[in-house]
């Protein structure tokens, strides 16, 4: 269970219109549509999955819990562990520049509306999974309701981004979305220790890696 209150909060800081910019960032998904290897609703949806369970957001789901798990024993020296771990588990160039732009925003804003003590002592540069975990301890959601709400707000960006890319309509990206909900709750309910942190996903990697020199783009990363 989850209180009305602490509900409300924790769909306002994963909605599209909090302001961290993340329809700003196509997460290497705008060089895979380049290509070709995204070309309708059934391959975003298999796109989304992979960076999910096996590319970034596995990362994401580890440090989540993590952070959570110290901020809410008052562990600030693990939290801010747990921060340069993030920063380190970044495969290339542009999906740091997401991550950390987007977790520096969601502090920024966070901390001037809805204060907490794990914000206050959570490090400037924390990456955005690290940020939204300790705002959700501190302010006492539930870590795997946090969870699930951060992979639905992670799918969910990306399927945005593929409706605007490929391009799809509204049905399609729905149908994408619709076909993404028992990865977004495998991903949130899967418990990975920290000694097994990682990846296992390089096409998105090269992708990302491809995106930075792309002739074109709508997208940062």
């Amino acid at each position: 269970m989850i209180a009305d209150g602490a509900l409300y909060r924790l769909l306002t800081w994963l909605s599209p219109g909090y302001p961290v910019g993340a329809f700003s960032y196509s997460h290497g998904l705008e060089y895979a549509v380049e290509t070709g290897d995204v070309a309708h609703a059934d391959d975003l949806a298999d796109w989304v999955a992979a960076a999910l369970l096996d590319g970034s957001g596995r990362v994401d789901g580890v440090l989540f819990r993590e952070s959570h798990a110290a901020a809410l024993g008052r562990d600030w020296d693990r939290l801010n562990e747990a921060a340069r771990l993030g920063r380190a588990f970044q495969a290339t160039m542009e999906l740091a520049l997401e991550s950390r732009a987007q977790g520096e925003a969601f502090l920024k804003c966070t901390r001037s509306a809805w204060p907490t003590e794990a914000l206050d002592r959570l490090d400037d540069e924390a990456t955005y999974p690290v940020a939204v975990a300790a705002a959700c301890a501190g302010h006492g959601i539930p870590v795997e309701t946090a969870l699930r709400a951060w992979f639905h707000a992670f799918a969910a960006n990306l399927v945005s981004a593929g409706m605007r890319l490929i391009p799809l309509g509204q049905t399609d990206g729905q149908r994408a979305l619709a076909a993404l909900a028992a990865t977004v709750a495998e991903a949130a309910s899967r418990i990975v220790p920290m000694t097994d942190i990682g990846t296992a996903a390089p096409l998105l990697d090269l992708a990302s890696m491809r995106h930075e020199t792309q002739y074109t783009r709508l997208f940062r990363s």
